[in-house]
């Protein structure tokens, strides 16, 4: 008669339940934004060990804390609006974790808000990004055409390679506004820390989140392939904001709020 497969238990004590959700706002400035995910996710952990926040924590033989990461921006992207979540086993002040994790963060990865998680997923929250990309080389006139162009069509399809594969699909429809701007204009339409650097053309834009998700450099690759736009240097690309779509005023929310 075959033995019965005997279930491995971890030892020790279970791991204190998670007793608060709070969910955090933080910038990628400056050199930063060369920052990849995973480095980002290894500061973070060290940062909220320093500023001894009381972390959940899964169950398992390799527990690990309960952080929950949306939408990150892509390396070399810098951002004034990504968003974590985490759990704590005892009800803390949002400000006091806010100014403790800031201090234990490295200076370009600020943070900017924490607040306690209201009802939902943080991630259905975020629903279109607003971006900054900043054209150094390329004159107004010349983006202005480009853009333009590629607003005037019904479908615009790029290909992107993907880790199944080669995936095409129309970038167009996720473009909910898209304007062309000089940097004096840019300062006033500008309402964040976002500081435009020198004199370029500017494409301030926002982007509705799709499946798969339309980044900036597939809308790049859009102009590139409909107007020929081919700027001397990559552009700057800053998120300024993400969260819910105001469709009225295809205005970007907070999703904190």
């Amino acid at each position: 008669m075959a033995r019965q497969a005997r279930q491995r238990v971890p030892e020790g004590p279970a791991p204190d339940p998670a007793v608060q959700k709070l969910r955090i706002r933080y910038t990628k400035r400056g050199r930063l934004r060369f920052t990849s995910s995973r480095d980002f996710q290894r500061a973070l952990e060290r940062a909220l060990r320093r500023a001894d926040v009381p972390m959940a924590f899964s169950a398992g033989f390799h527990p690990h804390p309960k952080i929950s990461y949306a939408n990150a921006a892509a390396t070399g992207t810098g951002s004034e609006a990504e968003y974590v979540e985490i759990s704590v086993t005892q009800r803390v002040d949002p400000e006091s974790v806010r100014v403790a994790l800031d201090e234990a963060l490295p200076r370009g990865i600020d943070v900017v808000e924490v607040v306690e998680a209201a009802p939902g997923a943080l991630a259905d929250r975020l629903e279109a990004s607003d971006w900054v990309l900043e054209f150094a080389g390329v004159p107004l006139e010349v983006l202005r055409a480009a853009v333009e162009g590629l607003l005037a069509l019904e479908r615009a399809e790029v290909t992107r390679m993907t880790k199944s594969g080669p995936r095409t699909f129309d970038v167009r429809g996720a473009i909910v506004t898209a304007r062309v701007l000089g940097p004096a204009d840019a300062l006033t339409d500008t309402v964040t820390s976002h500081v435009i650097e020198g004199d370029c053309a500017i494409l301030r834009m926002v982007v509705r989140h799709t499946t798969p998700a339309v980044r900036p450099d597939d809308i790049l690759t859009a102009l590139r392939e409909t107007a020929d736009l081919q700027p001397p240097r990559p552009p700057l690309v800053t998120r300024l904001a993400q969260g819910p779509l105001d469709t009225a005023s295809a205005r970007v929310t907070d999703p904190l709020e």
